[in-house]
């Protein structure tokens, strides 16, 4: 795909100008030509462990793409000049890109989660996508795994022969995963968190309107508030001193916008 789209920086973090319609169709280019790379939803959680991380932020900066999945990001990618920006939401992009998949007929691979989870998801993505090939599943056990057990995954995926993998391992933890298997394994690797516990029917979803005010985070922390409370309590402050501090820097002429990217 020659098509150029721009990667702004957010903080420490590129972010690319892209919508779920450009999302979708480079997913199917590379998948058609069986490229080896990665994409990562990002919001204000993985932008900041981006910033305290440089491990991270590098393997951030060298996804093939980097989608705007929370409003915060939307909202500061229209302040640095991009003022169509839309919301690219991973749980989104991936129903997206199994209705395209679906009718092209490109097979798809369900890593990570529970055994139960993966089991409800791929009934559920079948029940909504009839024509959908789940070429296969995998739960890895909840801990690092072994050089053996990560190769022995790698080669269960590659020989299920799908082309596109979702990861739904978490953050950072999907995201080190596929940046790993870059050149190992050829197929298109799709970090999207939550999504296999939101589409299972296992957790529910914040409503449409608190995620276009941006309030989603508020009703993720009243559901798990102990496994949450650090990441937006302390990182969504953060966020907002170091995004304002950039704007400034930004509006007196320091900070570039952004940079076109061919993918």
């Amino acid at each position: 795909m020659n098509q150029l789209i721009k990667r702004i920086p957010i903080i420490s973090t590129f972010i690319h100008n892209t919508s779920y319609q450009d999302a979708c169709d480079r997913i199917a280019y590379w998948a058609r030509n069986n490229t080896s790379c990665y994409i990562v939803a990002a919001n204000v959680h993985v932008v900041m462990m981006g910033y305290w991380h440089r491990g991270y932020r590098q393997i951030l900066n060298n996804a093939g793409l980097v989608t705007p999945d929370g409003m915060p990001l939307v909202w500061a990618m229209r302040l640095l000049g991009i003022k169509s920006q839309t919301r690219v939401y991973g749980p989104d992009l991936m129903l997206e890109w199994c209705d395209r998949a679906a009718k092209m007929g490109i097979p798809i691979y369900l890593y990570g989660g529970k055994s139960s989870t993966l089991e409800k998801l791929q009934a559920n993505l079948k029940q909504q996508f009839p024509n959908l090939i789940i070429a296969g599943t995998h739960s890895p056990p909840f801990r690092p795994l072994t050089a053996a057990e990560e190769a022995e995954d790698i080669e269960r995926i590659h020989h299920s022969g799908a082309k596109v993998v979702f990861v739904g391992l978490g953050c950072p933890k999907q995201e080190q995963w596929m940046a790993r298997q870059q050149n190992k394994l050829p197929a298109v690797m799709v970090g999207v968190g939550a999504a296999f516990s939101f589409h299972s029917g296992e957790v529910s979803q914040a409503p449409r309107w608190m995620m276009n005010l941006g309030c989603e985070w508020l009703y993720r922390l009243s559901r798990e508030p102990k496994r949450l409370w650090q990441r937006y309590l302390i990182n969504n402050p953060a966020f907002l001193f170091l995004f304002i501090w950039q704007l400034l820097r930004t509006t007196l002429g320091y900070t570039p916008v952004g940079k076109a990217s061919k993918n």
